[in-house]
């Protein structure tokens, strides 16, 4: 019996749900049912194990999973709560994002990183906070807090708070505003330095070739054009980020080519009117939606 892939995901929740999109847009053919703790991949030997979020790190460093997907303020709070977790990053994802932010009541004493010396912080994020504050010399006490963390100034448990923040508007409903940046979080794929088998590590590498075209595509564009034969060196350097781009005679017109090109920046409509004004015509901009080097 060939041997599954471990993967460990998070069961429940926005990185949840963008973690199952990205494995689908990779390829992977599972369901996710009720409270079950064990999705199958159909069509690849990957099993997904579905558990909380602040589990995951501690699955892969004990060889429960093989790998993890995390949001990477889990991942730092674990590593730096528990320093013997030998584990690394192995891939920024870039969905998920979220800034763990430090807090106070709007308009009060407390509006810079400074203002925080001698006072209290509530926090779910005692490892973090305590890191950063001592990196940047302030001593302050933290206030661990499992839960609604921006309560903890309206009821005096804390001079200010440092929690995540993605809207803003949970900290303006609690007359709270962020003044500081602790950490800019995003997804990650997790990893231990032990060594997979044979057959495990070709798996493992077949994923990740899909997950790094997952990345390079999402904002990437397919550009299509036609331009003037005499314009093709300067709308080449005008395309964002492109490779050389491929160039077709048109049947039609010999003084116009056909120009194609994968673009791995944004395309922004200052970039379309650029290549408008060198002489580009009829210019269509295309979602990627998979690509592989």
């Amino acid at each position: 019996m060939s041997e599954r892939l471990r993967i460990a995901v998070q069961k429940k929740g926005r990185l949840a749900d963008d973690s199952f999109t990205m494995l689908k847009t990779c390829g992977l053919n599972f369901s996710v049912r009720g409270d079950g703790l064990l999705a199958r991949v159909k069509n690849l030997p990957i099993d997904l194990l579905l558990v909380r979020d602040d589990d995951i790190p501690n699955f892969v460093a004990s060889g429960a999973s093989d790998f993890g997907l995390v949001g990477e303020n889990v991942f730092a709070e674990e590593v730096l709560s528990a320093k013997q977790l030998n584990l690394k990053v192995l891939r920024r994802l870039g969905f998920s994002r979220c800034n763990l932010c430090l807090a106070a009541d709007e308009g009060g004493l407390i509006q810079t990183l400074n203002d925080l010396k001698n006072k209290k912080i509530a926090t779910s994020y005692p490892g973090i906070l305590t890191a950063y504050l001592k990196k940047n010399n302030i001593v302050a006490d933290c206030v661990e807090m499992k839960g609604a963390v921006e309560l903890a100034p309206r009821i005096h448990i804390a001079d200010a708070i440092c929690d995540l923040v993605s809207s803003g508007a949970t900290l303006e409903a609690n007359g709270l505003v962020a003044f500081d940046t602790v950490l800019e979080s995003e997804a990650v794929l997790i990893g231990s330095n032990r060594e997979l088998g044979a057959e495990k590590q070709e798996i493992f590498e077949r994923l990740l070739s899909r997950i790094d075209g997952v990345i390079r595509s999402k904002d990437s564009k397919y550009i299509m054009l036609n331009a003037p034969r005499a314009q093709i060196d300067a709308i080449s350097k005008i395309l964002p980020g492109s490779d050389a781009p491929t160039i077709i005679p048109l049947a039609t017109d010999d003084n116009l080519v056909a120009m194609q090109a994968v673009c791995t920046e944004n395309v922004f409509w200052e970039t379309l009117e650029a290549l408008k004004d060198n002489g580009a015509r009829s210019i269509l901009v295309l979602p990627i939606e998979k690509m592989m080097a």
